[in-house]
């Protein structure tokens, strides 16, 4: 059991640097070597102990509920064929009954907003948010490292990494007041700061754990940074009552909202299995030799 049941998945977002490819598919259901992304995020919370899944889509988003379903059709038909592996395959998309839940955002007002929306089905207790985008290899989930440690330091908790200062106005970043190890205590956060005015380099990344004091900050939010209204500026409100922390997660995170993460996270992962990483390894290494050699 774990202090932390549920967990929001903001997945509303259209997709547009991955089109023409996300004109019929949502860019979660992109597949991540054999897996789609919104997977990743789902087993990363599932390790963590989460119990409650909530996804915050738009129109369009049907193929992720789909993917959640039960396929009867496909199962009898592997049955019958005697497809272990493929049945096997098909088990981590299997989700208990009642623990998904789907809430329509029909206007893209930013990240804030699509939090808000889950208030109802959250309630009065602590939860987690997940990215997808940010996916993270790590020989720990980055949310379970976060539940752990917020365990002990409660308050809104965020995932953070160093990011070179040149880069700050892509993120939220935090104002430390003070580190213990991989906890960084805040005493504020900026919403994409320009270089010149960011007060670190420790960078906000999408993973959360939110007391439920976040919604009554929601409520009264107004536009932040691109006339959204940011997740990061309610955070930074709670600063001096319910307080917040940065964590600084082991693991490698890629940014999958963008098409170079993307690509460098399906080769990262596709070398992570045994079957993939002998042949790919190779083709990567004469590639390269390539590219050096007109280069």
């Amino acid at each position: 059991m774990t202090h932390i049941r549920k967990a929001v998945f903001p997945v509303a977002g259209m997709g547009t640097r991955f089109l023409p490819a996300t004109k019929s598919i949502p860019k979660e259901m992109l597949p991540l070597v054999d897996r789609p992304l919104i997977q990743y995020a789902v087993d990363e919370a599932r390790a963590a102990g989460i119990e409650e899944f909530i996804f915050v889509t738009a129109a369009g988003k049907g193929a992720l509920e789909d993917y959640f379903d039960t396929a009867a059709a496909l199962e009898q038909r592997l049955v019958s064929g005697g497809k272990t592996d493929a049945l096997a395959a098909l088990e981590r998309t299997r989700m208990r009954e009642g623990a998904l839940s789907f809430i329509r955002q029909n206007n893209p007002l930013g990240l804030g907003h699509a939090v808000r929306l889950t208030q109802r089905l959250v309630g009065d207790e602590p939860f987690a948010v997940l990215l997808p985008d940010d996916v993270i290899r790590a020989p720990q989930g980055a949310l379970a490292q976060m539940v752990a440690a917020h365990a002990d330091n409660r308050g809104h908790m965020v995932a953070t990494m160093d990011v070179p200062l040149a880069k700050t106005s892509s993120y939220g970043v935090l104002d430390v007041a003070r580190e213990e190890g991989r906890l960084a205590h805040a005493a504020g956060l900026v919403e994409k700061p320009r270089p010149e005015k960011a007060p670190s380099t420790k960078a906000v990344i999408g993973r959360y754990i939110l007391e439920a004091s976040i919604f009554d900050r929601l409520a009264n939010l107004g536009p932040g940074a691109g006339g959204e209204l940011q997740l990061t500026d309610a955070i930074n409100a709670d600063v001096d009552t319910t307080g917040v922390t940065g964590y600084r997660f082991e693991g490698e995170r890629f940014d999958c909202g963008s098409v170079q993460g993307f690509v460098q996270a399906t080769a990262a992962f596709a070398l992570d299995r045994p079957e993939l990483q002998e042949e790919l390894g190779t083709f990567l290494r004469q590639r390269t030799s390539r590219i050096r050699q007109v280069a």
